[in-house]
Protein backbone atom coordinates (compact mmCIF):
# COMPACT_ATOMS: atom_id res chain seq x y z
CA UNK A 1 0.00 0.00 0.00
CA UNK A 2 1.25 3.50 -0.80
CA UNK A 3 2.43 5.57 2.14
CA UNK A 4 0.15 8.31 0.84
CA UNK A 5 -3.28 6.75 1.16
CA UNK A 6 -4.80 9.30 -1.17
CA UNK A 7 -2.71 7.85 -4.02
CA UNK A 8 -4.19 4.37 -3.75
CA UNK A 9 -6.77 4.82 -6.52
CA UNK A 10 -8.56 7.24 -8.79
CA UNK A 11 -11.70 6.98 -6.65
CA UNK A 12 -11.09 6.54 -2.95
CA UNK A 13 -13.63 5.74 -0.30
CA UNK A 14 -12.79 6.52 3.32
CA UNK A 15 -14.65 5.35 6.41
CA UNK A 16 -13.83 7.21 9.61
CA UNK A 17 -14.90 6.21 13.10
CA UNK A 18 -14.38 8.67 15.94
CA UNK A 19 -15.58 8.76 19.52
CA UNK A 20 -16.92 12.13 20.64
CA UNK A 21 -17.55 12.00 24.35
CA UNK A 22 -20.21 9.30 24.89
CA UNK A 23 -21.03 8.65 21.21
CA UNK A 24 -19.34 6.86 18.34
CA UNK A 25 -19.75 8.61 15.01
CA UNK A 26 -18.85 7.35 11.54
CA UNK A 27 -19.04 8.58 7.96
CA UNK A 28 -18.11 7.25 4.55
CA UNK A 29 -16.76 9.88 2.20
CA UNK A 30 -15.81 9.32 -1.44
CA UNK A 31 -13.71 11.65 -3.57
CA UNK A 32 -13.53 11.65 -7.34
CA UNK A 33 -11.89 14.61 -8.97
CA UNK A 34 -13.11 17.70 -7.10
CA UNK A 35 -16.39 16.14 -6.05
CA UNK A 36 -16.95 14.70 -2.59
CA UNK A 37 -19.85 12.36 -1.89
CA UNK A 38 -21.06 11.62 1.63
CA UNK A 39 -22.47 8.11 1.29
CA UNK A 40 -23.78 7.71 4.83
CA UNK A 41 -23.45 8.74 8.47
CA UNK A 42 -23.91 6.56 11.52
CA UNK A 43 -23.79 7.07 15.28
CA UNK A 44 -24.29 5.01 18.41
CA UNK A 45 -23.79 5.17 22.17
CA UNK A 46 -20.27 4.16 23.12
CA UNK A 47 -21.59 2.58 26.29
CA UNK A 48 -23.76 0.15 24.31
CA UNK A 49 -21.29 -0.98 21.65
CA UNK A 50 -17.49 -1.11 21.49
CA UNK A 51 -15.53 0.35 18.61
CA UNK A 52 -14.83 -3.03 16.99
CA UNK A 53 -18.52 -4.00 16.94
CA UNK A 54 -19.44 -0.54 15.68
CA UNK A 55 -16.93 -0.97 12.86
CA UNK A 56 -18.71 -4.18 11.90
CA UNK A 57 -21.98 -2.26 11.68
CA UNK A 58 -20.15 0.11 9.31
CA UNK A 59 -19.28 -2.84 7.05
CA UNK A 60 -15.59 -2.79 7.96
CA UNK A 61 -13.91 -6.20 8.00
CA UNK A 62 -10.42 -6.55 9.44
CA UNK A 63 -7.59 -4.96 7.48
CA UNK A 64 -6.53 -1.41 6.63
CA UNK A 65 -7.60 -1.51 2.94
CA UNK A 66 -10.47 -3.50 1.44
CA UNK A 67 -10.88 -4.02 -2.31
CA UNK A 68 -14.54 -3.82 -3.26
CA UNK A 69 -16.19 -5.63 -6.11
CA UNK A 70 -16.04 -2.43 -8.17
CA UNK A 71 -12.28 -2.15 -7.79
CA UNK A 72 -12.46 0.86 -5.49
CA UNK A 73 -10.44 1.23 -2.33
CA UNK A 74 -12.10 1.48 1.05
CA UNK A 75 -9.81 2.89 3.74
CA UNK A 76 -10.60 2.73 7.45
CA UNK A 77 -9.46 5.53 9.77
CA UNK A 78 -9.92 5.99 13.52
CA UNK A 79 -10.15 9.36 15.25
CA UNK A 80 -8.53 9.79 18.66
CA UNK A 81 -9.96 12.19 21.23
CA UNK A 82 -7.18 14.73 21.72
CA UNK A 83 -8.54 15.85 25.11
CA UNK A 84 -5.83 13.59 26.53
CA UNK A 85 -3.09 15.17 24.38
CA UNK A 86 -1.05 18.17 25.46
CA UNK A 87 0.34 20.54 22.84
CA UNK A 88 3.34 22.86 22.94
CA UNK A 89 4.48 25.50 20.47
CA UNK A 90 8.17 26.34 20.66
CA UNK A 91 10.74 28.18 18.54
CA UNK A 92 14.19 26.76 17.78
CA UNK A 93 17.01 27.85 15.47
CA UNK A 94 16.38 27.07 11.79
CA UNK A 95 18.97 24.36 11.24
CA UNK A 96 18.98 20.89 9.68
CA UNK A 97 15.94 18.67 10.25
CA UNK A 98 17.89 16.22 12.41
CA UNK A 99 19.18 19.02 14.60
CA UNK A 100 15.66 20.45 14.90
CA UNK A 101 14.47 17.01 16.00
CA UNK A 102 17.07 16.90 18.78
CA UNK A 103 16.14 20.40 19.93
CA UNK A 104 12.42 19.60 19.82
CA UNK A 105 13.01 16.53 21.96
CA UNK A 106 14.94 18.57 24.50
CA UNK A 107 12.25 21.26 24.56
CA UNK A 108 9.50 18.67 24.97
CA UNK A 109 11.19 16.79 27.80
CA UNK A 110 11.60 19.98 29.85
CA UNK A 111 7.83 20.55 29.66
CA UNK A 112 6.32 17.06 29.94
CA UNK A 113 3.90 16.54 32.84
CA UNK A 114 5.18 12.97 33.25
CA UNK A 115 8.59 11.28 32.84
CA UNK A 116 9.60 11.03 29.16
CA UNK A 117 9.54 7.21 29.22
CA UNK A 118 5.79 7.33 29.98
CA UNK A 119 4.96 9.64 27.07
CA UNK A 120 4.74 9.45 23.29
CA UNK A 121 5.68 12.50 21.25
CA UNK A 122 5.29 13.89 17.74
CA UNK A 123 6.31 17.17 16.15
CA UNK A 124 5.74 19.28 13.07
CA UNK A 125 7.77 22.27 11.86
CA UNK A 126 6.08 25.48 10.79
CA UNK A 127 7.24 28.75 9.28
CA UNK A 128 10.78 30.08 9.45
CA UNK A 129 11.07 33.69 10.58
CA UNK A 130 14.21 35.60 11.56
CA UNK A 131 16.28 32.42 11.64
CA UNK A 132 13.80 30.65 13.95
CA UNK A 133 11.40 27.85 13.09
CA UNK A 134 8.18 27.31 15.04
CA UNK A 135 7.40 23.75 16.08
CA UNK A 136 4.16 22.16 17.22
CA UNK A 137 4.74 19.26 19.63
CA UNK A 138 2.02 16.81 20.65
CA UNK A 139 2.51 14.60 23.71
CA UNK A 140 0.25 11.93 25.17
CA UNK A 141 0.47 9.34 27.89
CA UNK A 142 1.66 6.06 26.40
CA UNK A 143 -0.70 3.95 28.51
CA UNK A 144 -3.67 5.98 27.25
CA UNK A 145 -2.60 5.52 23.63
CA UNK A 146 -2.01 1.79 24.06
CA UNK A 147 -5.53 1.40 25.44
CA UNK A 148 -6.96 3.05 22.32
CA UNK A 149 -4.85 0.83 20.05
CA UNK A 150 -6.45 -2.21 21.66
CA UNK A 151 -9.91 -0.76 20.98
CA UNK A 152 -9.26 -0.51 17.24
CA UNK A 153 -7.51 -3.88 16.79
CA UNK A 154 -10.76 -5.42 15.60
CA UNK A 155 -10.94 -3.49 12.34
CA UNK A 156 -7.30 -2.38 12.06
CA UNK A 157 -7.60 1.15 10.65
CA UNK A 158 -4.98 2.35 8.20
CA UNK A 159 -4.42 5.47 10.29
CA UNK A 160 -5.18 6.87 13.72
CA UNK A 161 -5.56 10.65 13.59
CA UNK A 162 -6.08 13.31 16.26
CA UNK A 163 -9.62 14.69 16.18
CA UNK A 164 -8.44 18.29 16.65
CA UNK A 165 -6.58 18.09 13.33
CA UNK A 166 -9.85 17.03 11.72
CA UNK A 167 -11.59 20.03 13.29
CA UNK A 168 -9.13 22.45 11.67
CA UNK A 169 -9.40 20.61 8.34
CA UNK A 170 -13.20 20.69 8.17
CA UNK A 171 -13.26 24.36 9.25
CA UNK A 172 -10.84 25.23 6.46
CA UNK A 173 -12.81 23.24 3.85
CA UNK A 174 -16.51 23.60 4.72
CA UNK A 175 -16.78 26.40 7.29
CA UNK A 176 -15.24 29.16 5.14
CA UNK A 177 -11.88 29.04 6.90
CA UNK A 178 -8.71 30.60 5.50
CA UNK A 179 -4.94 30.46 5.93
CA UNK A 180 -4.71 33.37 8.37
CA UNK A 181 -4.10 32.65 12.09
CA UNK A 182 -7.41 31.85 13.76
CA UNK A 183 -8.84 30.08 16.79
CA UNK A 184 -11.41 27.40 15.95
CA UNK A 185 -13.85 26.38 18.70
CA UNK A 186 -15.70 23.06 18.48
CA UNK A 187 -18.27 22.64 21.26
CA UNK A 188 -19.40 19.23 22.44
CA UNK A 189 -21.98 18.33 25.04
CA UNK A 190 -19.59 18.46 27.99
CA UNK A 191 -16.24 19.52 26.51
CA UNK A 192 -14.94 22.10 24.06
CA UNK A 193 -11.95 21.83 21.75
CA UNK A 194 -10.13 25.12 21.18
CA UNK A 195 -7.69 24.88 18.26
CA UNK A 196 -5.18 27.43 16.98
CA UNK A 197 -4.91 27.19 13.19
CA UNK A 198 -2.43 28.75 10.81
CA UNK A 199 -2.06 28.10 7.06
CA UNK A 200 -4.87 25.58 7.40
CA UNK A 201 -2.95 23.43 9.93
CA UNK A 202 -3.23 22.81 13.65
CA UNK A 203 -0.70 24.83 15.66
CA UNK A 204 -1.92 24.35 19.22
CA UNK A 205 -4.99 23.00 21.04
CA UNK A 206 -6.60 22.99 24.49
CA UNK A 207 -9.61 21.07 25.77
CA UNK A 208 -12.03 22.88 28.10
CA UNK A 209 -14.29 21.04 30.52
CA UNK A 210 -17.33 23.13 29.53
CA UNK A 211 -19.82 22.35 26.79
CA UNK A 212 -23.32 22.81 25.47
CA UNK A 213 -24.87 21.14 28.52
CA UNK A 214 -23.48 23.84 30.82
CA UNK A 215 -25.33 26.53 28.86
CA UNK A 216 -28.49 24.50 28.28
CA UNK A 217 -28.75 23.69 31.99
CA UNK A 218 -28.34 27.36 32.95
CA UNK A 219 -32.01 28.24 32.73
CA UNK A 220 -31.97 31.28 34.99
CA UNK A 221 -30.52 34.51 33.58
CA UNK A 222 -28.08 34.85 36.48
CA UNK A 223 -26.79 31.31 35.94
CA UNK A 224 -26.43 31.93 32.21
CA UNK A 225 -24.40 35.08 32.91
CA UNK A 226 -22.11 33.28 35.36
CA UNK A 227 -21.59 30.39 32.93
CA UNK A 228 -20.85 32.74 30.04
CA UNK A 229 -18.40 34.77 32.14
CA UNK A 230 -16.57 31.61 33.21
CA UNK A 231 -16.39 30.40 29.61
CA UNK A 232 -15.18 33.82 28.41
CA UNK A 233 -12.48 33.86 31.11
CA UNK A 234 -11.34 30.39 30.03
CA UNK A 235 -11.20 31.57 26.42
CA UNK A 236 -9.09 34.61 27.36
CA UNK A 237 -6.73 32.32 29.26
CA UNK A 238 -6.43 30.04 26.22
CA UNK A 239 -5.67 32.99 23.93
CA UNK A 240 -2.93 34.07 26.34
CA UNK A 241 -1.59 30.52 26.37
CA UNK A 242 -1.55 30.62 22.56
CA UNK A 243 0.58 33.75 22.71
CA UNK A 244 -2.04 36.45 22.04
CA UNK A 245 -1.99 39.25 24.58
CA UNK A 246 -5.27 40.99 23.70
CA UNK A 247 -8.76 39.49 23.32
CA UNK A 248 -9.04 40.85 19.75
CA UNK A 249 -5.55 39.88 18.59
CA UNK A 250 -6.83 36.83 16.68
CA UNK A 251 -10.30 35.97 15.29
CA UNK A 252 -12.25 33.23 17.05
CA UNK A 253 -14.62 31.02 15.03
CA UNK A 254 -17.22 28.90 16.84
CA UNK A 255 -18.37 26.03 14.61
CA UNK A 256 -22.16 26.20 14.46
CA UNK A 257 -25.22 24.75 12.76
CA UNK A 258 -27.37 27.77 13.61
CA UNK A 259 -28.47 26.36 16.96
CA UNK A 260 -29.79 29.09 19.25
CA UNK A 261 -27.61 27.92 22.16
CA UNK A 262 -24.43 28.30 20.10
CA UNK A 263 -25.60 31.67 18.78
CA UNK A 264 -26.22 32.78 22.37
CA UNK A 265 -22.74 31.62 23.39
CA UNK A 266 -21.19 33.57 20.52
CA UNK A 267 -23.14 36.66 21.51
CA UNK A 268 -22.00 36.36 25.14
CA UNK A 269 -18.35 35.95 24.12
CA UNK A 270 -18.62 38.91 21.78
CA UNK A 271 -20.01 41.08 24.59
CA UNK A 272 -16.86 40.38 26.64
CA UNK A 273 -14.65 41.94 23.96
CA UNK A 274 -13.53 38.83 22.09
CA UNK A 275 -13.27 38.99 18.29
CA UNK A 276 -15.65 36.04 17.86
CA UNK A 277 -18.19 34.96 15.25
CA UNK A 278 -20.19 31.84 14.39
CA UNK A 279 -18.95 29.73 11.46
CA UNK A 280 -21.65 27.85 9.54
CA UNK A 281 -21.06 25.05 7.01
CA UNK A 282 -21.29 26.33 3.45
CA UNK A 283 -20.88 23.28 1.16
CA UNK A 284 -23.92 24.19 -0.94
CA UNK A 285 -22.38 27.50 -1.97
CA UNK A 286 -19.47 25.72 -3.61
CA UNK A 287 -19.55 24.79 -7.29
CA UNK A 288 -17.22 22.91 -9.56
CA UNK A 289 -15.89 26.28 -10.76
CA UNK A 290 -14.99 27.46 -7.26
CA UNK A 291 -11.69 26.84 -5.52
CA UNK A 292 -13.29 24.46 -3.02
CA UNK A 293 -14.74 20.96 -3.49
CA UNK A 294 -18.36 20.19 -4.24
CA UNK A 295 -20.18 18.02 -1.70
CA UNK A 296 -23.01 15.70 -2.66
CA UNK A 297 -24.91 13.04 -0.76
CA UNK A 298 -27.16 10.08 -1.47
CA UNK A 299 -29.78 11.59 0.81
CA UNK A 300 -30.78 15.13 1.58
CA UNK A 301 -27.90 16.85 3.34
CA UNK A 302 -28.25 19.81 5.69
CA UNK A 303 -25.86 22.00 7.62
CA UNK A 304 -26.80 20.21 10.83
CA UNK A 305 -25.44 16.95 9.34
CA UNK A 306 -22.14 18.59 8.45
CA UNK A 307 -21.86 20.10 11.92
CA UNK A 308 -22.91 16.92 13.72
CA UNK A 309 -20.30 14.80 11.88
CA UNK A 310 -17.66 17.52 11.55
CA UNK A 311 -14.90 15.51 13.23
CA UNK A 312 -15.09 12.30 11.13
CA UNK A 313 -15.67 14.39 7.98
CA UNK A 314 -12.58 16.47 8.72
CA UNK A 315 -10.47 13.36 9.33
CA UNK A 316 -11.73 11.83 6.08
CA UNK A 317 -10.75 15.02 4.23
CA UNK A 318 -7.22 14.74 5.64
CA UNK A 319 -6.87 11.28 4.10
CA UNK A 320 -8.53 12.17 0.80
CA UNK A 321 -6.33 15.25 0.38
CA UNK A 322 -3.20 13.30 1.21
CA UNK A 323 -2.21 15.28 4.31
CA UNK A 324 0.94 13.34 5.16
CA UNK A 325 2.36 15.49 7.98
CA UNK A 326 -0.15 14.70 10.69
CA UNK A 327 0.98 14.67 14.32
CA UNK A 328 1.31 10.91 14.68
CA UNK A 329 1.70 10.17 18.40
CA UNK A 330 0.88 6.53 17.59
CA UNK A 331 3.88 6.00 15.32
CA UNK A 332 5.78 3.69 17.67
CA UNK A 333 2.67 1.96 19.03
CA UNK A 334 0.59 1.14 15.97
CA UNK A 335 1.64 -0.36 12.65
CA UNK A 336 -1.36 -1.80 10.80
CA UNK A 337 0.57 -2.95 7.75
CA UNK A 338 2.81 -5.13 9.95
CA UNK A 339 5.88 -3.70 8.29
CA UNK A 340 9.15 -3.40 10.10
CA UNK A 341 8.60 -0.61 12.59
CA UNK A 342 10.46 2.58 11.83
CA UNK A 343 12.14 4.31 14.72
CA UNK A 344 10.45 7.52 15.66
CA UNK A 345 12.52 10.67 15.11
CA UNK A 346 12.51 11.28 18.86
CA UNK A 347 14.22 7.96 19.52
CA UNK A 348 16.60 7.81 16.56
CA UNK A 349 20.28 8.06 17.61
CA UNK A 350 21.00 9.86 14.35
CA UNK A 351 18.29 12.44 14.93
CA UNK A 352 18.97 13.09 18.59
CA UNK A 353 22.70 13.22 17.94
CA UNK A 354 22.66 15.95 15.29
CA UNK A 355 24.31 18.87 17.04
CA UNK A 356 27.55 19.60 15.10
CA UNK A 357 27.48 19.78 11.30
CA UNK A 358 28.88 16.24 10.98
CA UNK A 359 27.85 14.93 14.38
CA UNK A 360 26.28 11.45 14.44
CA UNK A 361 25.45 10.93 18.11
CA UNK A 362 24.86 13.08 21.17
CA UNK A 363 24.07 11.84 24.65
CA UNK A 364 22.55 14.67 26.61
CA UNK A 365 22.86 14.25 30.39
CA UNK A 366 21.37 17.13 32.33
CA UNK A 367 21.71 16.70 36.08
CA UNK A 368 19.90 19.83 37.14
CA UNK A 369 18.21 19.31 40.50
CA UNK A 370 15.56 21.98 39.96
CA UNK A 371 14.52 20.31 36.69
CA UNK A 372 13.97 16.95 38.30
CA UNK A 373 12.17 18.37 41.32
CA UNK A 374 9.93 20.55 39.17
CA UNK A 375 8.96 17.95 36.59
CA UNK A 376 8.28 15.13 39.06
CA UNK A 377 5.82 17.23 41.01
CA UNK A 378 3.67 18.17 38.03
CA UNK A 379 0.12 16.86 38.05
CA UNK A 380 -0.94 13.64 36.34
CA UNK A 381 -2.04 14.18 32.74
CA UNK A 382 -5.57 12.95 32.06
CA UNK A 383 -8.37 13.52 29.61
CA UNK A 384 -10.52 14.95 32.40
CA UNK A 385 -8.04 17.64 33.43
CA UNK A 386 -9.69 21.05 33.31
CA UNK A 387 -8.22 24.24 31.95
CA UNK A 388 -7.31 25.67 35.34
CA UNK A 389 -5.19 22.63 36.15
CA UNK A 390 -3.62 22.77 32.73
CA UNK A 391 -2.69 26.44 33.05
CA UNK A 392 -1.37 25.87 36.58
CA UNK A 393 0.93 23.18 35.18
CA UNK A 394 2.04 25.56 32.43
CA UNK A 395 2.76 28.27 35.01
CA UNK A 396 4.81 25.85 37.10
CA UNK A 397 6.69 24.70 34.01
CA UNK A 398 7.49 28.29 33.04
CA UNK A 399 8.66 29.06 36.60
CA UNK A 400 11.02 26.10 36.56
CA UNK A 401 12.13 26.92 33.00
CA UNK A 402 13.22 30.42 34.05
CA UNK A 403 15.74 28.79 36.40
CA UNK A 404 17.14 26.58 33.64
CA UNK A 405 20.16 27.43 31.52
CA UNK A 406 19.60 28.05 27.84
CA UNK A 407 20.78 24.62 26.68
CA UNK A 408 19.44 25.15 23.18
CA UNK A 409 21.43 28.36 22.97
CA UNK A 410 24.54 26.53 24.16
CA UNK A 411 24.09 23.71 21.65
CA UNK A 412 23.60 26.28 18.89
CA UNK A 413 26.83 28.05 19.92
CA UNK A 414 28.77 24.78 19.80
CA UNK A 415 27.22 23.89 16.45
CA UNK A 416 27.85 27.31 14.87
CA UNK A 417 31.61 27.13 15.40
CA UNK A 418 34.30 25.44 13.33
CA UNK A 419 33.25 21.80 13.82
CA UNK A 420 34.55 20.31 10.59
CA UNK A 421 35.91 16.83 11.23
CA UNK A 422 34.50 16.79 14.78
CA UNK A 423 32.14 14.11 16.07
CA UNK A 424 30.81 14.55 19.61
CA UNK A 425 30.00 11.51 21.72
CA UNK A 426 28.71 13.05 24.95
CA UNK A 427 27.58 16.30 26.48
CA UNK A 428 27.51 16.66 30.28
CA UNK A 429 25.95 19.60 32.09
CA UNK A 430 25.54 20.07 35.83
CA UNK A 431 24.74 23.37 37.48
CA UNK A 432 27.79 24.84 39.22
CA UNK A 433 30.27 22.68 37.30
CA UNK A 434 32.03 23.14 33.96
CA UNK A 435 30.39 21.78 30.83
CA UNK A 436 32.15 18.63 29.62
CA UNK A 437 32.06 17.44 26.01
CA UNK A 438 33.81 14.38 24.59
CA UNK A 439 34.28 13.20 21.06
CA UNK A 440 36.63 12.46 18.19
CA UNK A 441 38.53 14.58 15.69
CA UNK A 442 39.97 13.44 12.40
CA UNK A 443 43.20 15.38 13.00
CA UNK A 444 44.91 17.30 15.77
CA UNK A 445 44.73 20.47 13.68
CA UNK A 446 40.93 20.17 13.51
CA UNK A 447 40.72 19.78 17.28
CA UNK A 448 42.83 22.94 17.74
CA UNK A 449 40.50 24.89 15.43
CA UNK A 450 37.47 23.56 17.30
CA UNK A 451 38.89 24.68 20.67
CA UNK A 452 39.67 28.17 19.34
CA UNK A 453 36.18 28.35 17.86
CA UNK A 454 34.61 27.43 21.21
CA UNK A 455 36.63 30.10 23.01
CA UNK A 456 35.20 32.74 20.67
CA UNK A 457 31.57 31.73 21.15
CA UNK A 458 29.17 33.86 23.17
CA UNK A 459 28.97 32.91 26.86
CA UNK A 460 31.76 30.28 26.65
CA UNK A 461 34.96 30.90 28.65
CA UNK A 462 37.97 29.05 30.04
CA UNK A 463 38.08 26.34 27.38
CA UNK A 464 40.43 23.62 28.63
CA UNK A 465 41.52 20.51 26.77
CA UNK A 466 41.39 17.94 29.55
CA UNK A 467 42.66 15.07 27.42
CA UNK A 468 43.55 14.27 23.82
CA UNK A 469 44.83 10.84 22.81
CA UNK A 470 45.46 9.43 19.35
CA UNK A 471 43.74 6.20 18.39
CA UNK A 472 46.15 4.80 15.81
CA UNK A 473 43.83 1.96 14.85
CA UNK A 474 40.84 4.22 14.16
CA UNK A 475 43.06 7.08 13.01
CA UNK A 476 41.16 9.47 15.25
CA UNK A 477 41.96 11.80 18.13
CA UNK A 478 39.81 11.15 21.19
CA UNK A 479 39.33 14.26 23.29
CA UNK A 480 37.59 15.69 26.33
CA UNK A 481 37.07 19.44 26.69
CA UNK A 482 35.74 21.44 29.62
CA UNK A 483 34.56 25.04 29.65
CA UNK A 484 32.50 27.52 31.66
CA UNK A 485 29.12 28.60 30.29
CA UNK A 486 27.74 31.95 31.48
CA UNK A 487 26.87 31.78 35.20
CA UNK A 488 25.21 28.37 35.09
CA UNK A 489 28.17 26.05 34.63
CA UNK A 490 31.54 27.26 35.85
CA UNK A 491 34.53 26.20 37.91
CA UNK A 492 34.20 27.27 41.53
CA UNK A 493 36.78 29.80 42.71
CA UNK A 494 38.97 29.17 45.72
CA UNK A 495 36.80 31.55 47.74
CA UNK A 496 33.79 29.35 47.07
CA UNK A 497 35.50 26.13 48.09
Amino acid sequence: MSDNIADVGTRLSVIVIAQEESRLKAVQLVKQGRTLELLWTKSGKASEVDMGAFAGECDLPAGPVVRTEMGKDKVAVAGFDSAGVVFYRVNVPAVKEEEIAAMAKLQAETRLPLPAEQMELAWRAGKVEDGQVSITIAAARREHLQGFVEKVRGFEPAKILLDCEGIVKVWRTFFCGNDEPAVVVSMGERNTQVCLAESGRLINAVSLDMGMEDFSAAGVLTEQTETAERFAQDMRSVLELFGYAGPTAVPVFVLSDGDRVIESIVSCLESTGLNVRAALPAPFLLTQESRGPKLTAQKELGIKDIHEYRVPIGLALMVLDGDAEELNVFERLYNPAKKKAKKHWFYSPKATGAIAAVMLTLLVAVFYVADVAGDRHLGKLSAEANLKGFIQRQTLIKTVARQRPDLLGLLSEINSGDSQGIMLDSFHFQKGQPVTISGQADKTEQLDKFEKSLQSRKGIRNVIEESATEDEKAKKVNFTIKFDYKSFARTRSRAQI
